[in-house]
């Protein structure tokens, strides 16, 4: 009896020695080509738990098959060692793909001016991660239950129902799925991407994060909205930086008629010279309508992202406004107002002739509107007779 258990001790102090090893070796070379690549640093970093429960898990579990002395307690403890190894094998699969994928995202970053292609890979590698890590549970989840007998019985039924059972399950989670293919398709189709600045549900922001189901908009008042992934492929949406992140702003201001255009361009040249948020691309000053008593000055002016765009606009809007309030008030919109005696403007007003209005108009009134009127219509115009006609010779003509 004694001897079983000491075979078992044996057993597993060899094991746990074999498995402290291989940790020190593998930890060792890491080390080594950690010197000149980053990426056995990450590794290291990331997969040193999982990779240690793992080589422990199969040490204690070849101790319990060779020298375990309790048949029965020995069926059962290599059920449970094989469900550990199974788990710590999903959990390093699950740290090597966030290793892969965080070496990838470190060769592409985004925190620099053109970073379209960066942000682009970015978005798709880490739902690509997600997908994966979430494809490695439910393996491992139905790898654990396939060590028991009872459920791999279960399994042919289970498979032969298959068809009907996705039809439920697919009409039951359908609002699910379609979050996923969704996610999926904004992903892939790069019409969305991590780090875009866009406008959504009438709200201004930078997208923060891209799930298989939703997508976080992190809003310019640090405020966060969350939509589903469906919105993205079901409703328009402006985005800033599908291409690029220079913009183009306007600046309206309503004036007075006795504004100069041309003194407020001359300001407008030194006000954008003075400062750097003007990328230089455009600047443009015109005068887009002038009616109701008001001029309406629109000015143009272009950025090299949607934030300083923004503040540019303040910046060109609040120096033409003082500008116009220092040289030019006469320019600041105002409204008239005539004062003028109710007699005296009665007196102008009375008209010494008869005031019956005439029939004259554009197509009734005259022969010539007359003409006019038949070129729209089937009808002949009816030319009126000369006074001195005989009215005999007008029947017999007619």
């Amino acid at each position: 009896m004694w001897d079983g258990w000491m075979d078992f001790g044996i057993a597993v102090l060899v094991g746990l020695a074999v498995a402290a090893v291989v940790a020190v070796v593998a930890a060792v070379a890491l080390r080594i080509a950690g010197r000149r690549q980053r990426w056995p640093e990450v590794l290291s970093r990331r997969s040193r738990a999982p990779f240690r429960a793992l080589l422990t898990a199969i040490a204690l579990w070849a101790a319990v098959q060779t020298s375990f002395p309790d048949e029965l307690w020995r069926s059962i403890l290599a059920q449970v060692l094989t469900i550990l190894i199974i788990a710590a094998s999903a959990w390093l699969l699950a740290s090597l793909v966030i290793v892969v994928t965080d070496v990838a995202l470190g060769r592409y970053r985004i925190d620099v001016p053109d970073n379209r292609v960066a942000r682009r890979i970015r978005t798709q590698m880490l739902i690509v991660r997600r997908l994966a890590v979430a494809i490695i549970i439910v393996i491992g989840i139905g790898a654990v239950l396939l060590t028991f007998d009872s459920v791999r019985a279960v399994g042919a039924s289970v498979l032969a129902s298959a068809g009907i059972a996705s039809v439920v399950a697919g009409l039951a989670a359908q609002s699910v799925l379609a979050n996923v293919f969704a996610g999926l398709q904004i992903v892939f189709s790069d019409a969305l991407r991590v780090d875009d600045v866009v406008v959504a549900d009438g709200e201004w922001g930078r997208v923060g994060e891209i799930t298989l189901s939703y997508v976080v908009l992190d809003l310019w008042d640090d405020r966060r909205l969350v939509l589903p992934c469906t919105y993205f492929t079901t409703t328009p949406f402006e985005n800033w930086t599908r291409r690029g992140s220079e913009l183009l702003g306007a600046v309206e201001m309503d004036l007075d008629w006795n504004v100069s255009p041309a003194a407020m361009r001359a300001h407008l040249h030194d006000v954008l010279e003075k400062t750097e948020l003007w990328d230089r691309r455009a600047s443009v000053l015109q005068v887009t309508d002038a009616v109701a008593g008001y001029v309406r000055v629109r000015i143009l002016v272009t950025a090299k992202d949607a934030p300083t765009l923004f503040d540019l606009r303040c910046l060109v809007r609040e120096a033409m406004v003082t500008w116009v309030q220092r040289t030019m008030p006469q320019a600041v919109p105002m409204q008239r107002v005539m004062m003028t005696d109710a007699a005296a403007a009665g007196a102008e007003h009375r008209v010494t002739h008869d005031p019956t209005p005439t029939n004259d108009g554009l197509f009734t009134g005259s022969a010539e509107a007359e003409r006019r009127a038949s070129t729209f219509t089937n009808a002949i115009p009816i030319v009126p007779a000369a006074e001195d006609e005989d009215p005999g010779e007008r029947d017999r003509r007619g």
